[in-house]
């Protein structure tokens, strides 16, 4: 039996998606804000809405040329006509034509080209093909799934196992992923409620993010800087992983960003997070102070599209020739506050080479660091975000 698509919900829906394409919106972020200004809307009508929204935004390339048209209504139809939904009576008063051919269209698609079949702008297909080869391919189709969701133990002050059987007597469901010590699976259809958050026993953070803070090999007793902290994922991760037994600085440019870090560092317990606000050179006052510098740099974040789908809508290339640029200039500035002898960790939450082997080699060029470890995180094989993350060592100021 088909499913029956309610008009409110279906209105709802094609305004969201009209947000993110035509008004440039954060698919995130018009979504919390339109949820938080419906309290009525119960979970099979959130859900609805977000699985909408989510998967429209995905495979708006595709879902264009299987409605042969342009229109937000249509290519929404089609993608509830893929799901099993039937045509409302009321479709045609509202929105036009119901997208009858989508059947016989559905035949010319693998005839059509990867950069359409896989729903992505086609300059970044060409670009992601040129420098990855053979790896990209497979890195979009595991862009394209939807993202399982992960959680961080704060295991600092509470063990995991505990905070499973914790999670198990609200109602959540997690396992624990063997690969990392501190990291969980939230199960299917489950949910995170803010209370749940506000305990400060769980982070939501994604397995590759996860993996990356452990790389910096922060000990007990050092000074460490996450120069571009954001709200503070691999902050309070470090934090976790020397026992809250380090002096860690938290910078960014955006003091509402440190903000949002220093509550979050309150309710994990953690005393040794500090935080600086970036005004200009101020960071300057920090030379030769680290042990240990994460540069976890702003990226184009495709490594992110299967929960930030929008992201691929955003980017142009020239706004990914400014983002590197601003990485080559932060790795030409912020290692000068590394001690001789101090560690470099670069990160990005991207796959592509332009913006992580060739801006860290902008770095190594200088004859002041050496190239101690680096790994890419494919998205296909770890089943997580794609991040690329290169250890360094400074060997002279």
């Amino acid at each position: 039996m088909a499913l029956k698509l309610h008009r409110s919900l279906v209105h709802a829906s094609i305004e969201l998606c009209n947000c993110v394409w035509q008004q440039g919106k954060v698919l995130d972020t018009v979504l919390a804000q339109r949820f938080k200004a419906s309290p009525k809307w119960g979970k099979r009508d959130r859900h609805f809405i977000a699985n909408t929204v989510f998967e429209a935004v995905r495979w708006r390339q595709k879902l264009t040329f299987l409605a042969a048209s342009e229109a937000t209504a249509q290519i929404c139809a089609a993608l509830w006509i893929e799901q099993g939904y039937s045509q409302p009576h009321w479709w045609s008063e509202l929105y036009g034509p119901w997208p009858q051919a989508l059947a016989e269209r559905s035949l010319q698609l693998a005839q059509q080209p990867r950069a359409l079949r896989a729903s992505i702008p086609d300059w970044i297909d060409q670009l992601a093909n040129e420098q990855l080869g053979a790896q990209w391919e497979p890195s979009l189709h595991a862009l394209n799934q939807r993202a399982p969701i992960y959680l961080r133990v704060n295991s600092y002050k509470w063990p995991r196992a505990e905070v499973i059987d914790w999670l198990a007597s609200k109602g959540i469901q997690t396992q624990a992923v063997t690969e990392l010590p501190d990291a969980l699976q939230l199960a299917p259809n489950n949910r995170i409620p803010d209370a749940i958050r506000q305990s400060g026993r769980v982070e939501i953070q994604d397995l590759g993010s996860q993996m990356i803070a452990p790389l910096l090999n922060a000990q007990a007793g050092e000074t460490i800087i996450d120069s571009c902290a954001g709200v503070g994922g691999k902050t309070l991760h470090l934090a976790n992983l020397v026992d809250d037994q380090a002096t860690i600085i938290a910078m960014d440019s955006a003091a509402g960003k440190l903000q949002q870090l220093q509550r979050r560092a309150r309710r994990a317990q953690f005393k040794s997070i500090q935080t600086h606000w970036i005004q200009g050179d101020n960071w300057q006052a920090y030379e030769n102070r680290a042990d240990g510098l994460l540069m976890d740099v702003p990226c184009s974040g495709l490594g992110t599209l299967r929960r930030q789908p929008d992201l691929k809508w955003r980017l142009d290339a020239t706004k990914l020739a400014t983002i590197i640029q601003l990485q080559k200039q932060l790795l030409a500035d912020y290692p000068r506050m590394l001690k001789v002898g101090g560690r470099l960790l670069y990160a990005t939450c991207s796959i592509l080479p332009a913006e992580n082997r060739a801006v860290v080699d902008s770095l190594l060029a200088t004859k002041t660091f050496r190239l101690l470890s680096e790994q890419t995180l494919w998205p296909q094989a770890h089943n997580s975000d794609g991040f690329y993350a290169a250890l360094l060592e400074k060997t002279s100021a």
